[in-house]
């Protein structure tokens, strides 16, 4: 009969602290590969996020812009490209806490985007209410559904 003494065991491995050990490690790679300066571009997302619509007569581009003021942004259109420019300004007591969490960015950002149609640049509006902007664009009166009547003889 064999005797299993306790110190003979084989030890109890948890298989997920492998895994977070990995993980780690690839953390820590990446913030000695990716300069301090250069992380935040690393994490950088297409901002603002948009969606893109039409109907009948009329191009509509809604962008979530959360904590931006309108005198803060710029809307401008050359050509067929819509540029949408903007500023996010820090908290001003930001210097006074201290965060356990920082997601929300500050800062410039920009966004060209590229009409699927042909629009009436004297027939624009914008409008920025509960942190989202919606820009309205008639379309061009050549890009309009034009309704064809059928004679018969």
């Amino acid at each position: 009969m064999a005797f299993i003494r306790f110190a003979e065991r084989p030890h109890f491995r948890n298989p997920w602290a492998e895994f977070e050990r990995i993980r780690q490690g690839l953390d820590e790679l990446s913030r000695t590969f990716i300069g301090e300066g250069q992380q935040a571009l690393a994490r950088a997302t297409v901002y603002p996020p948009l969606n893109i619509f039409e109907d009948k007569d009329s191009l509509i581009i809604k962008a979530e812009l959360p904590g931006v003021r309108a005198e803060d942004l710029d809307i401008s259109l050359e050509g067929d490209t819509l540029t949408l420019q903007g500023q996010r300004k820090p908290r001003e007591d930001s210097d006074k806490v201290s965060y356990h969490r920082r997601e929300i960015k500050a800062g410039s950002f920009s966004r060209a985007i590229a009409l699927p149609t042909k629009v009436d640049v004297d027939k624009m509006s914008a409008k920025l209410a509960n942190g989202i902007l919606t820009i309205t664009l008639a379309k061009a009166e050549e890009v309009k559904p034009r309704q064809i009547s059928i004679t018969t003889e």
